[in-house]
């Protein structure tokens, strides 16, 4: 019998994600599936709620909508700056994207959603706020996490692990 997907599993998977408008914004590589820690916060929770109790080989279609993915979009996280807070930047336009520190040290995606003179708009949100997201998945694997991958939250499959 194949184990069910539930918190502690290690999931690998394939999926391609589009916009309602059918546009793909992510996909897993061919060669390469997403593997992550069910209940740890790993991915979006619409996604990890309608991953729960699948198993190995499950095909699946979810559409989450913002509340349960990157979450509506926050207009208190579009500011207007003085260009000056670009210091060493040479051209600034819309659609430019800068990372930066938040206050609590985590990174975070700034874009240049407006230039006017010395003040630039930008927008502090998720880029994927507001965004109904459509995820095509195949569930290729499901396993039991080590104690160590429970201890730190994640994974530990493939090379890219360090800490």
């Amino acid at each position: 019998m194949s184990l069910a997907i539930g918190n502690h599993s290690v999931v690998s998977m394939h999926y391609t994600l589009t916009d309602n408008d059918g546009n793909v914004l992510d996909r897993s590589e061919a060669s390469k599936p997403l593997t992550y820690l069910h209940g740890a916060g790993n991915i979006i929770p619409g996604l990890e709620k309608a991953l729960t109790g699948k198993v190995e080989h499950d095909s699946l279609t979810v559409k989450i909508e913002p509340a349960d993915g990157y979450g509506d979009v926050d207009p208190e996280l579009i500011k207007t700056i003085e260009r000056a807070a670009f210091e060493g930047v040479e051209t600034l336009e819309p659609g430019m994207t800068f990372e930066a520190k938040a206050p609590d040290g985590t990174s975070q995606q700034i874009m240049v959603t407006k230039v006017d003179g010395d003040n630039v708009t930008i927008d502090i949100n998720h880029p994927l706020a507001g965004v109904t997201l459509n995820f095509d998945i195949e569930i290729v694997g499901v396993r039991e996490a080590t104690k160590e991958e429970l201890d730190h939250g994640h994974t530990h499959d493939g090379d890219e692990h360090s800490h």
